[in-house]
């Protein structure tokens, strides 16, 4: 089952019986559950409507049991099942459970009960009887983390449901400084919402004002610097990573890292690669490989290779004590600008 089509049947009232949401993605799928719950209770309906338990610590046949009984002062009863042995593929329970009670149920399940499966897990063991029948009822919904412009989508839309209007460049900008995490992403977004007011404007702007530079994006500022032979200024961003506690061995690998994106782009694009494949290739955003082919021009192959070189032996040094880690980062960014 996709994602869509669950959503159609909630919003028209036909809930199934039965959902099982699992994948990395944790916040969408606690969001589709807020939005399963706000489709089929009311508000009053909640605190009644709603029964929870975990596998870890409740038999399966008890929650059964609550599914088969009836609604009280609520139309319909939701029931919330935490999973990560049951279904999880490598996981074993310390309980006793009876899954065949469960299958029982799926035969006539009961028409005013919901069966809402939360499986804290990447992916389910297709091996089990039970993900077996669950999978021919098609109620696996499978919850991968965003990426690329459905990331960017997402981000918009939000913005867009509290009445504000946010720009591509500015959700690019959200995604370099929070990752993947959509808890981090909303957050931020709802703050940048709240700053520019009903129907105002989200550009790079005020997401560049409002929003914390990561280490990774603070680094690449200063391979920046560095291949602008701006010295000073690179010798003023790494002062700042070591105000923030960022460790000397971390930045040299995230340094290493740029590098060697840089070397990838440059002999991907030699075999006329677009910036959509290389991003695909090394899985980076494509607005990630079109800032780090920007900075890969200004260098020659053999050079980027040699600053990798010895990027690897200061790293060596650093951590065999032959070298203190904050005099070796200066010395490397002082040589490369000389």
């Amino acid at each position: 089952m996709d994602l869509r089509s669950a959503i159609k049947e909630i919003r028209s009232g036909q809930p199934r019986p039965v959902y099982v949401l699992y994948g990395k993605d944790r916040y969408r799928m606690q969001e589709f559950f807020t939005s399963l719950t706000d489709q089929l209770l009311g508000p009053d309906e909640k605190e009644l409507g709603i029964v929870k338990f975990d596998t870890a610590e409740t038999l399966i046949e008890e929650a059964v049991l609550e599914a088969e009984t009836m609604p009280f002062f609520a139309a319909r009863k939701i029931i919330m099942i935490r999973d990560q042995t049951l279904l999880a593929a490598g996981k074993d329970s310390k309980l006793d459970h009876q899954p065949d009670r469960l299958l029982e149920y799926l035969k006539e399940p009961c028409e005013t009960s919901t069966i809402v499966f939360l499986v804290q897990a990447d992916k389910l063991d297709e091996r089990r009887k039970l993900v077996k029948r669950l999978k021919d009822l098609d109620v696996l919904l499978m919850f991968q983390e965003l990426e690329g412009n459905d990331l960017l989508r997402w981000i918009m839309k939000r913005a867009q449901s509290q009445g504000r209007e946010l720009s591509e460049d500015a959700a690019e900008l959200i995604t370099i400084r929070c990752g993947h995490n959509l808890q981090q992403i909303s957050q931020e977004v709802d703050k940048l919402c709240l700053y520019v007011g009903d129907g105002g404007k989200i550009s790079r702007t005020e997401v560049d004002t409002l929003t914390i530079p990561s280490v990774e994006e603070d680094v690449f500022a200063l391979v920046d610097a560095m291949a602008s032979i701006q010295t000073k200024r690179a010798l003023e961003l790494y002062k700042q990573l070591l105000l923030r506690k960022e460790e000397p061995i971390k930045i040299v690998a995230l340094m290493a890292r740029q590098f060697r994106i840089m070397l990838q782009i440059k002999e991907l694009e030699g075999h006329q690669y677009t910036p959509q494949q290389i991003g695909s290739r090394l899985g980076l955003h494509p607005y990630v490989v079109k800032l780090s082919a920007e900075k890969a021009r200004r260098y020659e192959a053999s050079r980027l290779a040699s600053e990798l070189s010895r990027l690897a032996e200061l790293d060596f040094q650093m951590k065999t004590g032959q070298i203190d880690k904050v005099l070796g980062v200066e010395l490397f960014l002082l040589r490369m600008g000389a």
